[in-house]
């Protein structure tokens, strides 16, 4: 559920692009004239709010597509960022999103991830973003349980880990059937399938393997997590809080509020209040709209 909503009357797209040429001539001016003795700070919270706005004027998959090609190019490469945008979305927002990667970017998401990840981190990537899966709420029980019975084997009950098969079973099967897996796992060997992963993998694998389960039992949970780490201690992860903030407002923020409101006793305008500032911090409040 989108935090934005489409006004009554469509607006005129022409009257917006003058209106918005004004704003910019005005805004423009004023900062060149007064750069100079500017503080430190005002620059951040002015380039941050630069950043937002560039992401939020392209569409969705044009979001993640800018997103992911930042995250496996340039000099410093951000394995955790790519891993959350492509565990994280369904089988048809990654195919639409690698067309967009490749039109606007001139190369393939596959070059790009083979490139940069490795080991079974990477052969989970690839294989998650090449395979179509079934997106219905519909499961068979009986697949269900011989998959907690293969990860059971692979994982707990053997000397070391059988990553194939948490791969296999992680890329092919729907959200609705690897939530289904997790409940059986619990139900017949007692112990929580993300215990499991957390003991059995590390790394980004882990990483990789924990946002797939997490988002397949519930989307708002998760992205609510990011959102709360992205802001708790010392300092703010701006580039997190950005990218999620802007490629969730269309999709689910609505229920990522009320999961961040149930969780941490604090809704998330709050936090965003306390932890952003200028600009910056009126353009992330205006995504996330009003309410819990």
């Amino acid at each position: 559920m989108a935090s934005l909503t489409l006004p009554p009357v469509p607006p005129n797209p022409r009257q917006d692009a003058i209106d918005l040429h004004k704003a910019f001539k005005v805004v423009f001016r004023g900062w060149m004239g007064e750069m100079v003795g500017l503080p430190f700070e005002f620059l951040i919270v002015f380039c941050l709010g630069r950043k937002a706005m560039l992401l939020w004027i392209l569409d969705p998959a044009g979001r993640d597509a800018t997103v992911l090609r930042e995250a496996l190019s340039g000099d410093t490469i951000d394995l955790r960022a790519a891993t959350e945008i492509i565990c994280s979305r369904t089988p048809s927002q990654l195919q639409i999103m690698k067309q967009t990667y490749f039109a606007r970017f001139g190369t393939y998401l596959e070059h790009d991830i083979g490139h940069h990840a490795t080991g079974d981190h990477q052969k989970l990537l690839l294989a998650y973003v090449g395979i179509p899966r079934y997106e219905g709420p519909e499961v068979d029980p009986t697949i269900v349980t011989h998959d907690a019975k293969d990860l059971y084997k692979a994982g707990e009950k053997r000397l070391g880990t059988d990553e194939k098969t948490f791969i296999r079973i992680f890329t092919e099967r729907s959200w609705a059937h690897v939530a289904a897996v997790a409940s059986a796992y619990h139900h017949m060997y007692d112990r929580k399938l993300e215990k499991v992963i957390k003991s059995e993998t590390s790394g980004n694998f882990e990483v990789a393997l924990l946002t797939i389960l997490r988002c397949a039992e519930s989307p708002a949970k998760y992205f609510a997590k990011v959102l709360r780490k992205s802001m708790k201690g010392l300092g703010t992860d701006d580039k997190t809080l950005i990218r999620v903030a802007v490629t969730r407002t269309e999709i689910d923020m609505q229920y990522i509020k009320a999961e961040y409101h149930k969780k941490y006793k604090k809704t998330l305008a709050e936090a965003i209040q306390s932890e952003t500032s200028g600009n910056y911090r009126t353009f992330l409040l205006s995504l996330i709209g009003p309410g819990h």
